[in-house]
């Protein structure tokens, strides 16, 4: 969720001074750019796990502080909601057995995790939506201790001035309101971190936002919310209303949502920072004591602490990252597209054809987005939310078509050869990548799974569904343990 900030009451000063910060910041990070101040090595990446708490029913279970108090790893974190934890990944260079090498820490560590969890009663789950969660695990209540949520809670309030309507209308049709940003906590995800070079970060950005509907078709883990199937990845739709600071009125009006897809292919960072910028009022306006002028004129590197809090508050499915580490700044693409699970093996699955395809696509001579108008990747994008591995998605020079034919047939290969040169291991392509062709092939990805299970329990063995979903969700938690693709689970 980014920084941590101090409750408090903001006012009309202190969002002047902000604005007026956050410009100067903007100015400061152009000049930057200009002169190449940015560490240039391409290719360190990282990785981010949002999860679920759960007690033994499969329920959510509110729990993180005991949690995360007896797990004592520094690599694990609080999340918005007290049923949520985050473990973060310490970044490596893509090159090598480093894939593997990230699947065998983070099995480690979630094992650990999850032993040492049971001691409070809870059960760790990767899912993109948790299928049990109702409106009783979603109110004020469910915060975590950290200051910045509720704050962050009451300033989307105030900037709507009413409750949030979310509807989401796929298999099922939900209906209902919210009085709290809650519903977020419910949208766990996988991040997938990539370090660029200052001057390639457009054609990076481009390449991600051209394939997020591939990612999401391929990936898609949260086909039930509040105990309706809805999208495939619910989670996309509701994280697009839960945090939506506009009225209607406002929507009306063309105002841009908070969580954004973004409206336009871009050529520098530059444009994302600007447009954060100007079209979006602050959040959370908290200023620090570092003029970066001056810091920069005294050959030092400047934190940019506003602009990093402001675009922290700016949910873009690819976000960019300015951060520094040991005085050294760099640029990141931050993937935001994936939920989390179902296993470890997936979710490395999912990394590998993403480093893959996207290094093909920033090499090709004639880019991709130079021949897909930005709004086609954004119809993909939800159409692979929305449908999920039966999705059709435009792709040029082939037209509409199946997600899964476009996958075994053009970028699965981009994907190998992407791959090959960053250096990585060549039974690791295989394998990982053979995950993802097996998805394709038998049709089974962690939301067809949910699906099809809940349906048999339901349909076949008559449970009612609230225990359809529990006992559903027991069976994804002990199969996760597994670690054996979803496309190898047994329905039933």
């Amino acid at each position: 969720m980014g920084d941590d900030v101090v409750a408090t009451v903001f006012s009309r000063e202190d969002r002047q001074r902000y604005r007026a910060k956050v410009k100067r910041c903007l100015d400061v990070f152009a000049r930057m750019l200009s002169e190449a101040r940015f560490d240039v090595a391409p290719g360190s990446i990282g990785l981010e796990i949002e999860l679920n708490l759960t007690d033994e029913r499969g329920d959510p279970a509110l729990v993180n502080a005991k949690a995360l108090e007896v797990i004592a790893d520094a690599d694990f974190q609080t999340e918005l909601a007290q049923f949520n934890v985050e473990i973060n990944v310490a970044p490596r260079s893509l090159s090598g057995t480093v894939l593997s090498e990230l699947e065998r820490h983070v099995r480690t560590s979630l094992n650990n995790a999850e032993e040492k969890a049971r001691r409070v009663g809870a059960h760790m789950v990767m899912v993109g939506i948790l299928p049990t969660v109702t409106d009783r695990h979603l109110n004020a209540e469910s915060f975590s201790a950290n200051p910045r949520y509720e704050l962050l809670n009451e300033q989307i309030f105030a900037a709507r001035g009413e409750d949030l309507d979310i509807r989401i209308a796929g298999v099922e049709r939900l209906s209902t309101f919210a009085d709290t940003i809650t519903p977020e906590a419910a949208c766990t995800s996988v991040q997938l971190h990539l370090q660029v070079d200052p001057g390639a970060f457009g054609v990076h950005w481009n390449a991600a936002q051209a394939i997020a509907g591939v990612q999401l078709a391929l990936a898609a883990n949260a086909p039930f919310f509040f105990g309706k199937e809805l999208w495939r990845e619910t989670r996309i739709p509701l994280f697009e209303q839960a945090t939506d600071t506009r009225s209607e009125e406002l929507r009306a009006q063309g105002v841009r949502p908070r969580v954004w897809f973004g409206e336009r292919w871009i050529t520098s960072i530059f444009d994302l920072f600007e447009e954060n910028v100007r079209y979006f009022p602050a959040l959370l306006p908290v200023c620090e004591d570092e003029d970066p002028v001056e810091v920069l004129a005294a050959g030092d590197i400047p934190h940019l602490q506003e602009l990093r809090l402001h675009n922290g508050t700016v949910y873009r499915w690819n976000r960019p990252i300015y951060d520094v580490i040991r005085g050294r700044p760099h640029l990141r693409v931050e993937n935001r597209t994936l939920p989390a699970g179902p296993t470890v093996a997936d979710i490395l699955a999912n990394a590998a054809f993403y480093y893959g395809l996207i290094r093909m696509l920033v090499d090709q001579d004639r880019p991709i987005w130079s021949q897909m108008s930005f709004s086609t990747a954004e119809e993909n994008f939800h159409a692979g939310a929305r449908d999920g591995i039966d999705a059709n998605v435009y792709w040029p020079g082939v037209g509409e078509v199946p997600v899964t034919e476009l996958v075994l047939r053009r970028l699965l290969p981009m994907a190998h050869e992407g791959l090959e040169r960053w250096g990585l291991d060549a039974a690791d392509r295989e394998r990982l990548l053979g995950v993802i062709e097996q998805r394709c092939l038998k049709g089974v990805n962690g939301a067809a799974w949910q699906a099809a299970t809940f349906h048999k329990l339901y349909e076949d063995e008559k449970l009612d569904r609230t225990d359809a979903l529990r006992e559903m969700t027991i069976r994804y938690r002990d199969l996760m343990h597994s670690n054996e693709p979803v496309h190898d689970w047994p329905v039933g």
